[in-house]
């Protein structure tokens, strides 16, 4: 670790990203995601999660506020049906790492998320990347999906979900809570 580098979570600040800081931080953002994430995003990938969806953004910076760890997010309707909210990318210092940052990060993304009436909040993350995996499990997301082949590079992905609202996995998979034999409903027609 260098000497400068903070050594507490407590000199950490953690902040929304803001349109306004965009020629600060977007380089920034986009060496350190590049560094770790499996796909090689292009500035548009960035700025169309950033302008449509800044608030669901979050940063770590340092005391001199350089950029330690970052998470990006987006919300929106799913398929029509629930507002699902989206983990598209999670980075941190490979040098800070174990502090709890990554977990911060997720929690303020998954609060503005639900602050905003998310029904769910689902992500993707390689089989292989079992810190990821085991932080998504702690937060509460369950694997739903294997996505083979997912990625790019060839990897296999895990996606995960998790249900923000009471009954939205049961309402999400055309259950019907009064329905005591926990069958599949039909859907109510228009």
């Amino acid at each position: 670790m260098s000497e400068d580098a903070p050594n507490t979570l407590a000199e950490l600040r953690y902040t929304q990203y803001h349109s306004s800081k965009e020629s600060v931080y977007l380089s920034a953002i986009r060496q350190l995601i590049s560094k770790d994430l499996s796909e090689p995003y292009s500035i548009y990938v960035y700025r169309y999660f950033l302008y449509q969806w800044g608030d669901l953004c979050f940063m770590t910076l340092d005391e001199h506020d350089d950029l330690l760890g970052v998470v990006v997010s987006k919300l929106e309707p799913h398929r029509g049906g629930p507002l699902r909210g989206y983990i598209a990318m999670l980075a941190v210092k490979a040098e800070h790492r174990g502090k709890g940052i990554a977990t911060k990060l997720v929690r303020m993304a998954i609060d503005a998320m639900i602050e905003q009436n998310a029904d769910e909040i689902a992500l993707e993350t390689e089989v292989t990347n079992t810190a990821a995996m085991k932080l998504y499990e702690r937060l509460g997301f369950l694997r739903s999906k294997r996505l083979h082949r997912y990625y790019l590079n060839g990897n296999t992905a895990f996606r995960f979900v998790l249900y923000a609202r009471e009954g939205a996995a049961t309402a999400r998979m055309g259950y019907d809570e009064d329905n005591e034999n926990g069958e599949p409903q039909e859907p109510p027609s228009a």
